[in-house]
């Protein structure tokens, strides 16, 4: 395994810098997420008086504990919370201040405490509009031009689908062949694929981690890939790591795989065949859901707690799926892009993937034509847009 340590630490990414993109998610996206939330459920007045303090403490005042009697306070001190207690949203590491806003908000509409609004995930109305969007039907619909393709076609098109999500029409883009790699930007800026399937070869014994992002149509096509490698006999089990509670808008929790379940398994066609794929393997322990707290950390996975380590050290190979997962991946640092990928990761206890649309700063793993050409052709938006992705392996 490469040594991490010849690797110089690139800085961490805070949110101080006016103009920088983890500036405008703590300046302007959190405040207008709180007002999504304030919009989705016809919350109390002790609710809406909470939401208010939070906006004003997220935009202009600093880091408060959790309460005295919160379930996780222990755990949060684990993370630091008391060593960024008092100090600006802005000067902290950014990975921490987003995974504490998200944990404040939960505390602000009563998510854990006892009464009418515990339990009621604020993001569920918009996951579930998404889910049940007709795009979704169209999407579904395009499973069963698959079935009769080459095995290889429906590798790569369940694959591709997993990694860009609802951008792409469930990644059956089995038209452009190699056109992807063909220019010096192209959607896809790293591509480890073959690296991927190497690890997965259809003889049925691997078991495979995946690491899930979003819910609603981007937690589909990484089911659907669950369903055909255990149909395909690549993977003899699965497990899908997913959130313990709401996080990050729309990262999936286990309401949302089975909100999700249910969507594939009404459907028809082949969407309900791999739908109650999936639902056999969940009744026959083939496919697992797991939710470890460590899962909403504001930490890297280079911080992994002992028992999530060992997990993952016995899978054939976990795939990290989505923007923030990678960030924890690496390090949420502004590497310099052309920072080998195998280095970054060489803490992970086990073979990893990354299958991650590009929405933040962070990146690694590019060679050097491709960053250059990236920077001339788009500035730094490329980085931040969404339009590109990548697939990077390290066995």
């Amino acid at each position: 395994m490469p040594d991490r340590s010849d690797t110089p630490l690139a800085p961490v990414l805070l949110g101080d810098e006016p103009g920088s993109f983890p500036h405008s998610v703590l300046a302007e996206r959190h405040p207008a997420i709180i007002e999504q939330v304030r919009d989705s459920f016809p919350y109390g007045p002790e609710q809406h008086r909470a939401l208010d303090a939070l906006h004003a403490n997220c935009t202009k005042g600093v880091i408060e504990p959790l309460p005295a009697d919160a379930h996780d306070r222990d755990r949060w001190t684990a993370w630091g919370a008391d060593t960024y207690t008092g100090r600006s949203w802005f000067d902290l590491p950014w990975l921490w201040s987003e995974s504490y806003f998200y944990r404040q908000l939960l505390e602000a509409v009563g998510y854990f405490a006892p009464g009418p609004w515990q339990g009621i995930d604020p993001f569920r109305p918009s996951k579930l509009a998404e889910l049940d969007a007709p795009e979704t039907d169209e999407e579904l619909a395009a499973l069963d031009s698959l079935t009769d393709r080459p095995a290889d076609e429906q590798d790569r098109a369940l694959l591709h689908g997993s990694l860009w999500g609802n951008r792409a029409d469930l990644g059956f883009r089995l038209s452009a062949g190699n056109d992807e790699t063909s220019s010096d930007t192209p959607p896809l800026v790293a591509d480890d694929s073959a690296a991927l399937w190497s690890l997965l070869p259809p003889t049925g014994s691997a078991t495979l981690v995946l690491i899930a992002d979003n819910a609603g149509r981007e937690l589909v096509p990484d089911l659907l890939l669950i369903a055909h490698l255990l149909t395909q006999g690549r993977v003899r089990r699965a497990v899908l790591h997913v959130k313990p509670y709401p996080y990050y808008v729309s990262d999936a929790t286990h309401a949302d795989v089975l909100d999700a379940l249910r969507r594939l398994t009404a459907a028809p066609g082949a969407a309900a065949t791999y739908g109650h794929t999936l639902w056999s393997a969940m009744r026959d322990g083939r496919l697992t859901v797991r939710a470890h707290p460590f899962s909403s950390a504001p930490l890297p996975f280079a911080a992994l707690p002992g028992d999530l380590r060992e997990e993952l050290s016995a899978a054939t190979l976990t795939v990290v799926k989505g923007d923030l997962n990678y960030r924890r991946l690496v390090g949420d640092r502004l590497w310099p892009p052309t920072t080998p990928f195998t280095d970054v990761t060489a803490h992970f206890p086990g073979p990893v993937a990354a299958l991650r649309t590009l929405k933040s700063d962070v990146i690694t793993g590019l060679d050097a034509r491709t960053e250059a050409a990236l920077d001339e052709a788009e500035g730094q938006k490329w980085r931040t847009g969404g339009t590109h992705a990548l697939i990077q392996v390290r066995t």
